[in-house]
């Protein structure tokens, strides 16, 4: 059997038997096609499109793969980084292991080494940053109750900005002041928010005056209507009457890309130099935590990280033990 027909097996695979995200699944869908495409021009054959089978994946070919990676680039001139490299190879890899599992002979998955990336730098907002960037929304625009709320949501919780878009406002308990999201690779997790963030979310609530279903919603103008669209039309079914709500209600749904620039705006408006991303505000949560004693396992939970390893990239930024070493010693 070719690969054509055994990409598609694989994420259906990934889907079904891994239930990985649907962003996951894209993303090896579009790392695979790639590496299918080139495969299919750079065969052993006369290398026009020919068909490739498993066993054509050689030590060789992946060495010349990477250098088409490393050596990449787009029409308007702009090439791959080693962190996009290596998520293609990383989608290879779990291909391969996915042949191996169905006993179908190709190169070993682990023969397929990843390249040496430069260690991760984090990027946090200090207690005064952070304080600008709140006070900086203006609280007398129509959006400004919802934007602040997002601000302290993004630091009290440490979501990725997906996680927040995907907020309903029934899963937010702000008595109890925690609620559950699903996170990478849909693993649950519970959240804590804290008193004052439980404060702004409550007056942002008490301010709306619909019944919408996510927590941060668009200000957009909608078409005026009291029923969902195709009510009147031709008696349509209970469940499609349900699907046409649901779509309804996912148009207000803020998106990601609006979050970031509502955090993006913020940062300028209060006038920081720093680039703020709500990830931004995912690493400042991370730090406070840190610096205020937190153990490492612990924020490991909150934050939702599979591996200790990837929390680990805040503890150079907290080591007391080295504070205090240059503070006795350097003179």
């Amino acid at each position: 059997m070719t690969l054509s027909p055994l990409i598609p097996r694989f994420l259906e695979h990934a889907e079904i038997g891994k239930n990985q995200s649907p962003k996951t699944i894209q993303n090896y869908h579009h790392y695979l096609g790639r590496f299918l495409k080139w495969m299919e021009g750079h065969g052993d054959g006369d290398g026009d499109g020919e068909a490739v089978n498993p066993q054509d994946i050689t030590l060789e070919k992946i060495h010349e793969y990477r250098l088409f990676l490393n050596r990449y680039e787009d029409d308007r001139g702009r090439t791959l980084g080693q962190k996009t490299q290596n998520y293609h190879l990383i989608a290879l890899r779990a291909f391969l292991k996915y042949l191996s599992k169905n006993d179908i002979p190709s190169l070993a998955p682990e023969k397929v080494e990843l390249g040496k990336t430069p260690q991760r730098t984090v990027e946090f907002l200090t207690r005064e940053e952070l304080d600008r960037l709140f006070e900086a929304i203006d609280l007398s625009h129509s959006t400004g109750l919802r934007d602040r709320a997002i601000l302290e949501t993004l630091f009290s919780t440490g979501l990725r900005v997906s996680e927040l878009a995907s907020l309903n406002r029934e899963q937010v308990d702000l008595k109890r002041r925690e609620f559950m999201v699903r996170g990478k690779g849909r693993k649950p997790r519970i959240v804590f928010v804290s008193e004052r963030c439980a404060g702004w979310l409550e007056r942002y609530l008490k301010s709306r005056e619909d019944n919408w279903k996510p927590l941060f919603i668009n200000t957009r103008r909608m078409r005026k209507t009291s029923k969902p669209p195709g009510i009147e039309r031709h008696s349509p079914s209970k469940i499609n009457i349900e699907t046409d709500l649901l779509n309804l209600h996912e148009k207000r749904r803020l998106t990601t890309v609006s979050i970031e620039n509502i955090v993006r705006k913020a940062a300028r408006m209060a006038g920081l130099i720093k680039k703020v991303t709500p990830h931004s505000l995912r690493h400042s949560f991370a730090t406070n935590l840190l610096f205020r004693g937190a153990d490492l396992r612990s924020v490991q939970d909150m934050l939702g990280h599979a591996s200790i390893a990837t929390t680990q990239i805040y503890t150079h930024l907290t080591n007391k033990h080295l504070r205090e070493v240059h503070e006795k010693f350097h003179r």
